[in-house]
């Protein structure tokens, strides 16, 4: 047995509709896969091989617990998104053998820092500590797939104190799951505990300090927290 020479990190976990937690290894985001989204956002939104970026485990936020305003920006948003669970991963895979590794969904927020990311983009440089800081994804609990099926459309929406700033379908995502799921396995060898943030629709915006977020994703499920 492996002994560690410091105190080894906790797991990070979300909690699992029914009971139990589910094993969080890695988190990948789909990059402008909405084409309103790409559009607001100054993109084409013409199919082209999707993009990814990441998150750090830790930095999910459960439970409905709040999401604290970060230090570092002066321009905090949303983008509320279908998150997908991997059960079983593996490299080079088809989209046919994607449902089949998935464990289940839920609904999470890519919280963004939009003003450290576009100077970052402006310089060139990565803008990874615009979107992969602490307390940057909060997500509502997982829903096994043997209860809910596969889901390929439904109505994903997000509520800022009661008023919907966001609204669109998850069928009209550019990469349906499987497709997008498949090719990133192309990239990385998938494992289970992966977990997907699929994309967002257009209306994403700016939050303050005690705004209520909730998203939902219809027949899936939702996730509220409150910006502290």
């Amino acid at each position: 047995m492996t002994q560690f020479v410091i105190p080894a990190p906790p797991v990070a976990a979300v909690p699992v509709a029914g009971g139990g937690a589910f094993p969080v290894r890695r988190i990948y985001c789909v990059g402008r896969n909405y084409a309103e989204h790409a559009r607001e956002m100054g993109h084409d939104p013409d199919r082209e091989p999707p993009f990814f970026f990441g998150k750090p485990a830790d930095s999910l936020v459960t439970s409905g617990a709040d999401t604290p305003y970060p230090a570092s920006t002066q321009d905090f948003q949303f983008e509320v998104e279908l998150v997908v669970a991997l059960a079983e991963g593996g490299s080079n895979l088809s989209p046919e053998a994607i449902p089949a590794k998935i464990f289940g969904y839920a609904v999470g927020i890519d919280m963004t820092q939009r003003d450290v990311q576009s100077v970052a983009k402006k310089a060139g440089r990565p803008w990874d500590m615009s979107k992969g800081f602490d307390h940057s994804a909060p997500i509502g609990d997982l829903i096994p797939a043997t209860r809910i099926g596969h889901p390929s459309r439904g109505v994903i929406t997000l509520k800022v104190n009661g008023v919907e700033k966001q609204c669109g379908d998850i069928s009209d995502l550019i990469w349906p799951i499987a497709d997008a799921v498949a090719y990133l396995s192309n990239w990385v060898e998938l494992k289970p505990g992966d977990l997907i943030f699929t994309g967002t629709p257009a209306g994403v915006g700016p939050v303050v300090r005690g705004d209520l977020l909730e998203g939902a994703v219809e027949g899936v499920g939702s996730v509220t927290t409150r910006i502290a």
